[in-house]
């Protein structure tokens, strides 16, 4: 365990002594200073955890020494101590940054349980800067990978809009990353000190959802015994983030129009009127135009909302970010298991970007996960992947001993549509070249130089 290191200031030697050596006894590292000037030569020397002060001393005050650590050692606390004590000067002491303000005669346990609960607090803070650091590893705009031009462009608009109370709405298929994005928002914006609350508004029904995003009060239906305190109540001063926000019924849209729009909203069953400064960012994977468009959903709340556009790209779109994804999943989870994994084989590379990922990123990470748990070597290989992924890929493609051309890039894309294609039609190549648009001379040439012959299941 950590052993505390305090000093104490006091021009009374005899106090400063016992003090110390009762303090000693108790475990702390104790330095002793008896004036201003050897508290400052201490405080250059060494690093302390707390400062303890007597506000009356020959060179100057405690209010000075406090001064000083403020300025020059902010991770320090200061406990002062004084013969002459007052309630103004005790909120003098506090105001100007003291954990707290003890008068003598000193109470040893008393003066234990100070010290204590400010080494506990420095602890809080110093837990919560490192939880802070970790969340911004996790959710930070850095942790997010991509070299595509769009991610580009959406990291660019991100630094862009993080800062103002612009309202987002971020769309995307399932998995592609929207509650990622929206945490990088938070992170990267003023606001990233208040809370991030997010709702899943597609997991909820509609009564549950009202309450769940404005709260209720006590008896405003069966069940609800006591008051409950909102989702965007809990956002005040933070970002709320509604997930799925195409799933919420007509009468809920109305009720989030206004909230939108004026920020302020009463509780289920309540008259009370709350105002709150909340961030909100929306994330969807329907199309709410074809929603306006068939009633579904409310045209007025589609404006509100759409005033910034976050628009993810599927990952088969990305197809020159998966290696560096699956690479970034992979660290990660070698981290996390404490299995040495090093990298992808080649094979497995070019079997992944061949995919399409239905479930995008999501899929992806889950992919790599599986393959470091249940792989058996330090190189995954396509035999450690799905089998909807471990089809024969024709040699060129797999090779890597030079740089892919772009035609040989291509390849890729093209190979995988033509097998979901010859897969829907049961590899009846007729109705494959018919549903491509091409004759079945030229299927059966493409189908040789991708490899797909030898991809054909056997029987057919």
């Amino acid at each position: 365990m950590k052993q505390s290191s305090l000093l104490i200031v006091d021009d009374d030697r005899h106090l400063l002594e016992s003090m110390s050596d009762w303090l000693r006894s108790l475990s702390y590292r104790v330095e002793c200073a008896a004036s201003c000037q050897q508290a400052y030569e201490w405080l250059s020397k060494k690093p302390f955890d707390l400062v303890l002060a007597d506000v009356r001393l020959e060179d100057g005050d405690g209010f000075g020494v406090l001064a000083h650590v403020k300025e020059h050692h902010p991770h320090a606390s200061v406990l002062l101590i004084t013969g002459y004590g007052s309630v103004d000067a005790a909120v003098q002491a506090i105001r100007a940054g003291a954990f707290d303000y003890l008068t003598k005669p000193l109470i040893d346990e008393e003066l234990h349980m100070a010290i204590e609960r400010a080494l506990g607090q420095q602890d809080l803070v110093e837990e919560n800067a490192r939880l802070k650091e970790q969340l911004d590893r996790r959710f930070g705009l850095d942790h997010i990978v991509g070299q595509d031009h769009r991610m580009q462009r959406i990291f660019d608009l991100i630094d862009s809009v993080a800062d103002t109370k612009a309202t987002i709405l971020i769309s995307g298929e399932s998995g592609t990353g929207k509650s990622m994005i929206a945490r990088a928002i938070h992170r990267r914006s003023m606001r990233r000190e208040g809370s991030f609350v997010e709702v899943a508004c597609g997991a909820l029904p509609e009564t549950l959802l009202e309450s769940e995003l404005f709260g209720h009060v006590a008896g405003a239906f069966t069940g609800a015994t006591t008051d409950k305190m909102g989702k965007f109540k809990q956002a005040d001063g933070g970002t709320i983030f509604l997930d799925e926000i195409g799933t919420a019924s007509l009468s809920m849209q109305v009720k989030l129009l206004r909230v939108l729009q004026e920020f302020e909203f009463e509780q289920v069953g309540g008259t009370k009127t709350y105002h709150v400064d909340s961030r909100v960012v929306l994330a969807t994977n329907d199309d709410l135009m074809e929603r306006v468009a068939d009633g579904t959903f409310r045209q007025d709340l589609y404006y509100r909302i759409n005033v910034i556009n976050v628009e993810l790209p599927r990952l088969r779109d990305r197809v020159m970010d998966i290696p560096l994804l699956a690479r970034h999943f992979l660290q990660n989870m070698s981290e996390e298991t404490g299995r040495i994994v090093k990298d992808f084989t080649p094979d497995a590379v070019n079997a992944m970007q061949a995919y399409t990922w239905p479930g995008n990123v999501r899929e992806l990470q889950n992919v790599v996960e599986r393959a470091v748990l249940l792989g058996k070597s330090d190189v995954i290989d396509v035999e450690d992947l799905p089998l909807s992924m471990a089809r024969p890929i024709p040699r060129r493609i797999a090779e890597t001993g030079k740089q892919r051309t772009l035609k040989e890039a291509l390849e890729i894309p093209e190979r995988q549509i033509i097998l979901e294609v010859l897969e829907s039609h049961q590899w009846n190549r007729q109705s494959t070249a018919e549903a491509l648009g091409i004759n079945r001379t030229t299927l059966y040439k493409k189908m040789k130089r991708l490899g797909l012959e030898e991809a054909q299941p056997a029987g057919i």
